[in-house]
């Protein structure tokens, strides 16, 4: 690695989401989310895990909290879960649920560990499935109250409030292919979601600005970049239309362009839920952007024959997934050349490696991916990328969504039977990064 310091101010933190760890579903008043339902129905998750338990973080949040602490993180991205904080989506408020994360953003401070909170990490009330979910324009209007409700509690002490993590996979997983929740295989249906999770943006971030006027508020958006498999016409076209539906669909409306031509043209959308004034909110003004990326794609057109796989990334994770470091510096010039001046935070970057047989905290894989990540955003950071901070995924191993626990993305061991946390290499490389931060600021 390179021994230049980044820069003065660099945060370094872990992220995690709620329904992935915190267990306790029915607890203090707690209502259904669309997880709770969709882990319940036999096949949709493998093994038939749930997240009932996860690591059970609403018990044991001030131990996980110390942990953080000893790791020597700056910052800690959380997510709130809605149907703790509004159960049935609309109705009254469960002071219970806003009580706990009042006490996780205290215990946070107290420990100097700065909380970065999203409003919204997929686990949608039941109840508001129930009546449309996210393909129902009520539910934007739903979710503007819930953030109201939120920010005026723990807005204060909060470093940042995002809206919504990765509206992509919501719509596009939930709705259209139907591996995540709510299960639903309906085109028309994934394309009203995705238009109403950015209206949904803009009328919380109407309400942020009201509740908490002096706290960041921003969006995070997964990006995945495109590269055509050749130099054929058709991949060019494909990778193209892929990297519109994928990388520009929300990016684009956010920061005051329309949704892009080509990748609306192939998925045949009327735009029938675009009412007058629907892109001026998605395009409120943000404080930041928060930039999730993984893995990159190799696009090949289905009007073209199959390649072989001579040629094709030979470096994979556990889940499949390509390892390109370059593909994070892509990213995070792509979003830079439509923001501008403003802060961009690498919210979650990781990588799910099996445990080894004889200590389960060693992950030379993990170090190596994050190591070299952490180089790419160096890179982007020297071309002028105003980039102020990186969040590992994940700081727990936990509940991977419709596949379980069948893979580790945690820089922090998960015994789930008896709870047990153990900080992985991973995690103490992670420590080091804080550790030289503070020291060059010194």
């Amino acid at each position: 690695m390179s021994d230049d310091p980044f820069p003065p101010g660099f945060v370094w933190g872990a992220a995690t989401a709620s329904y992935q760890i915190e267990g306790a579903v029915g607890a203090d008043g707690r209502g259904e989310s669309i997880w709770d339902r969709f882990a319940h129905t036999p096949g949709r998750v493998a093994d038939g895990d749930t997240g009932d338990v996860a690591c059970d973080h609403y018990h044991r949040y001030r131990e996980d909290v110390a942990l953080m602490a000893d790791l020597g993180l700056d910052a800690y991205r959380f997510s709130v879960a809605w149907p703790r904080i509004v159960p049935d989506g609309t109705g009254s408020v469960n002071a219970a649920g806003l009580d706990f994360y009042d006490r996780l953003v205290d215990e946070l401070c107290a420990r100097g560990i700065a909380p970065h909170a999203t409003l919204y990490h997929w686990d949608l009330p039941q109840a508001l499935e129930d009546a449309g979910g996210w393909p129902a324009r009520a539910t934007a209007e739903a979710f503007a109250r819930y953030a109201d409700v939120v920010a005026r509690r723990i807005g204060d002490r909060t470093a940042t409030l995002a809206t919504i993590n990765e509206p992509w996979c919501p719509s596009y997983l939930g709705y259209r292919v139907g591996v995540h929740a709510p299960g639903r295989t309906e085109p028309a249906a994934s394309l009203a979601a995705a238009h109403h999770l950015l209206v949904a943006h803009g009328l919380a971030m109407q309400a942020i600005r009201a509740a908490a006027p002096g706290t960041p508020a921003g969006i995070v958006l997964n990006f995945e970049p495109k590269r055509p498999a050749t130099t054929h016409p058709l991949d060019l076209e494909a990778a193209i239309v892929e990297h519109d539906q994928f990388n520009r669909w929300f990016l684009d409306p956010v920061t005051g362009l329309d949704y892009p031509e080509a990748g609306a043209r192939a998925w045949g959308w009327r735009r029938e839920e675009v009412l007058p004034g629907d892109m001026a909110l998605a395009a409120a003004p943000i404080d930041f952007l928060g930039v999730n990326y993984y893995t990159s794609r190799t696009v090949r057109s289905p009007l073209l024959p199959p390649l072989d796989d001579a040629g094709a990334p030979t470096e994979r994770t556990s889940q499949g997934w390509e390892v390109h470091p370059e593909g994070l510096t892509e990213a995070l010039e792509l979003v830079w050349s439509r923001t501008g001046d403003v802060s961009l935070y690498v919210t979650e970057n990781g990588a799910a490696y099996d445990a080894a047989d004889d200590d389960r905290t060693r992950d030379p894989e993990r170090v190596s991916y994050l190591r070299r990540h952490v180089e790419a955003a160096r890179t982007a950071i020297g071309r002028g990328v105003p980039l102020k901070g990186f969040f590992v995924w994940s700081l727990f191993d936990n509940f991977e969504w419709h596949e379980g626990y069948a893979h580790r993305f945690g820089i922090v061991d998960v015994d789930f039977e008896t709870q047990e946390r153990r900080v992985r290499d991973s995690g103490r490389y992670w420590a080091s990064l804080a550790a030289a931060q503070r020291a060059a600021a010194a």
